[in-house]
């Protein structure tokens, strides 16, 4: 059963469709995509709550939220009913890497189960429409220091990369076979103030945040060497929305282009707020994956050269504007303290 709260429509504004719009980027591409004029529709699990996210953007008044399981094809092609979409944005499915490893038939069905269902559903409609779908840098594996680009093979070294990396293809068979207008967004790591602390940066920025406000808690990390490119989320959904403007689906990697270790990501976060790292970093085994990636390098011409399209915020810019994001947060928190 699809419910959803009622809310009136306009028939003149275009219709996109966000599965998982109530995570990190389906957040921000619903703003995104509110500002520039659509009628959004989203997925939740629970269309009954209201997505902190969407709240915390100031939108869910504005989103017409729909229950959607994406295990369930009927379910998929009632919300498409609905909805009747003419740009679809598929982000949703299990998200974080180590937790793939403990429950990879979950995460399986959850990204690549999910994004077939989604598939046969737009092929069995037969209507005019165009899916973005979020792949992953997970899918390349490790390359060495050598910079990916869309032609370099994949290589993936979790459940969470082979999920994906099953996905990608299932979209470009069908692309190739059935002309459906699919891309594939390769997304590297983006971060902001919506990622929970199951993600590294969070858990970080949240770390220092706290001793910023004068806590001496320790930080336990696992693997500090890896390097990843790291960019500013709330750009990334441009990049999607552009893909679905082009006259022909592709593939393209979205990234930075620039790749840093997790130490310097710790570190430039430390001497922001003038504190050495040193003091508070516990490097800690228990929290190593059974596989690593660890360099991560993204060439990101393919998408500048063809839409323009490029990161303004780098990985400085990214510790900076969540650490703003933190503080902020936590002054205009309601203080419990007697007077």
């Amino acid at each position: 059963m699809v419910f959803f709260l009622t809310m009136p429509t306009t028939p003149n504004l275009r219709k996109a469709l966000i599965f998982g719009v109530s995570g990190q980027d389906g957040s921000y591409l619903a703003k995104f995509l509110l500002n520039k004029g659509y009628e959004v529709w989203g997925t939740s699990r629970e269309a009954q709550k209201t997505p902190p996210n969407l709240e915390a953007l100031g939108i869910a008044a504005q989103v017409h939220l729909l229950a959607c399981a994406m295990n369930d094809g009927a379910s998929i092609r009632q919300v498409l009913d609905t909805a009747s979409p003419e740009e679809i944005y598929n982000l949703a499915g299990q998200t974080s890497v180590s937790y793939s490893f403990v429950q990879p038939l979950e995460t399986l069905r959850s990204i690549a189960h999910s994004t077939l269902n989604l598939l046969e559903c737009i092929r069995q409609r037969g209507e005019p429409c165009r899916l973005f779908h979020a792949s992953s840098a997970e899918c390349f594996g490790d390359h060495g220091q050598t910079p990916v680009d869309e032609s370099t093979p994949f290589r993936p070294r979790s459940p969470y990369g082979v999920a994906k990396a099953s996905a990608h293809w299932q979209l470009a068979c069908y692309r190739e076979a059935f002309g459906i207008h699919a891309s594939s967004g390769i997304l590297f790591n983006h971060e902001s103030p919506l990622r929970p602390q199951k993600f590294v940066t969070q858990k970080v920025i949240a770390a220092v945040g706290a001793v910023a406000r004068g806590s001496h808690e320790k930080l336990h990390l696992g693997a500090i060497d890896v390097f990843r490119d790291w960019g500013w989320a709330p750009e990334y959904v441009e990049a999607m929305w552009l893909m679905l403007q082009q006259p022909t689906p592709d593939d393209y990697i979205i990234a930075t282009g620039e790749s840093h270790s997790l130490s310097d990501f710790v570190d430039t976060a430390f001497s922001s707020i003038g504190r050495d790292s040193a003091e508070f970093l516990v490097q800690d085994g228990s929290l190593l994956r059974p596989t690593e990636i660890k360099y991560s390098y993204a060439d990101a011409w393919k998408i500048k050269q063809q839409l323009g399209w490029s990161a303004r915020n780098k990985m400085a810019d990214v510790v900076r504007l969540m650490l703003e994001a933190d503080t902020s947060a936590h002054r205009n928190q309601p203080s419990t303290n007697e007077k």
